[in-house]
């Protein structure tokens, strides 16, 4: 390798991709055009970087194993920063093994990295964490180190481990400051700010306040019974009755325990559960058959006792009830994966969130109608963006943001 690409090289690991290019911006050569598509990447020009790398990765040689997984390494981290999560995953597995062999093991944690933070991005949180109790960041150059330590705490802060999120950000923050990059040192302290924002609404005695990642922690470590809205789950004592899937019986579930210790009326219940602005005795007969089916779900956590107006939750065990709620509940799981700030497509936000790409297709049209979002390109290529609002509960909206949800 030359000065030339050896200086260019350099230049890239330390962020300054303009002086990388004022080495080989002349340059056609294969080498050069592979760090080229890597400048390019780190500018923002994504599609252009992508061309280059792949034209790069055909160039070299079979001999030219170790060049060739790093461009395809390259070209994963670009699809992720622009969330194409459909990006074959086999070919990064394999440029991971090629370059293990090769004894690139700077590369080869690099590829695993990406890999972590692909399954971050779509919830796979007990592949993550897997993968993360098998990683070993040594041979991670220190920007490298810091991105890692920003995904450990991804993990901690989507299982609510919030000690363990604020050591590792703080052990990114450390890597940060000696890589000396300040686009790194600005996502570390993007990423620790989270820990300090609003989270969530927490209703209780008919009183609403906000609360934090800390408060919310510790209120799911209590003996408290939770019907999270965030995440259409019930929470008591460690454990997870979810009803994502049963959308009457989490309305009914989150009626009877914002208005507990009282009663809620039958009327209400109607009107929550089924919208019905005027009830038969059809819609009477739904009700008390769904409430069965609710108090069955519950069984081991609270009963449902009639009343003479309606019906009240009743817990077995637990002293107190709250109710976890988004600031907004229209479209907000979508929302909060917007607020990272990238460019996502319909179908990578169909993936993270396990749901249909209609479904998201009807929220975004929505959201755009309402200014919320932003679209851009068209086709294949349109993708929505929103800018990042200040004080947005982004954590506990995204998949698979609690203990075993």
């Amino acid at each position: 390798m030359d000065s030339l690409i050896t200086a260019a090289a350099r230049a890239l690991a330390s962020g300054d991709a303009l002086g990388a290019l004022n080495y080989i911006a002349l340059r056609d050569d294969t080498p050069a055009l592979a760090l080229r598509g890597i400048a390019m990447a780190q500018l923002g020009d994504l599609i252009r970087a992508k061309r280059l790398l792949r034209h790069a990765a055909r160039a070299f040689g079979p001999k030219e194993a170790v060049a060739r997984a790093r461009c395809v390494v390259a070209e994963a981290e670009i699809a992720l920063v622009s969330r194409d999560l459909n990006w074959p995953l086999k070919a990064l597995g394999a440029a991971h093994d090629a370059l293990q062999r090769h004894g690139d093991f700077a590369n080869a944690a690099h590829a695993r990295y990406l890999a972590v933070r692909r399954l971050l991005l779509i919830g796979h949180l007990d592949e993550a964490e897997h993968l993360i109790e098998d990683f070993d960041p040594a041979p991670l150059p220190v920007a490298s180190r810091a991105a890692y330590e920003l995904a450990v705490a991804g993990v901690a802060i989507r299982r609510l481990r919030t000690s363990i999120a604020r050591a590792a950000l703080a052990r990114a923050e450390c890597a940060a400051r000696q890589a000396r990059i300040a686009s790194l040192a600005a996502e570390v302290e993007s990423a620790a700010r989270v820990l300090d924002m609003p989270a969530a609404r927490l209703i209780a005695h008919g009183n609403v306040r906000i609360v934090q990642l800390d408060d919310i922690e510790a209120l799911l470590g209590s003996n408290a019974f939770i019907v999270d809205a965030c995440r259409r789950v019930v929470c008591h004592a460690g454990k997870l009755i979810s009803l994502k899937t049963r959308p009457i019986l989490f309305a009914l579930a989150r009626a009877l325990a914002e208005a507990w210790p009282g009663d809620v009326s039958r009327a209400v219940l109607l009107a929550r559960a089924f919208r019905a602005k005027h009830a038969d005795e059809s819609h009477r007969a739904r009700l008390r058959v769904e409430v069965g089916r609710l108090r069955k779900e519950l069984s081991t956590a609270a009963g449902i006792d009639a009343t003479r107006a309606g019906f009240t939750l009743v817990p077995r065990r637990a002293r107190d009830v709250a109710v976890l709620a988004p600031f907004d509940d229209a479209h907000a799981t979508v929302l909060a994966l917007l607020a990272d700030g990238e460019a996502w497509s319909s179908s990578a936000l169909a993936l993270a969130l396990g749901a249909s790409q209609r479904t998201v297709q009807r929220a975004l049209d929505s959201l755009t109608a309402n200014g919320k979002v932003q679209a851009t390109g068209r086709g294949r290529a349109r993708r929505w963006i929103a800018p990042p609002v200040p004080g947005f509960p982004t954590t506990l909206l995204l998949p698979a943001a609690l203990p075993g949800g």
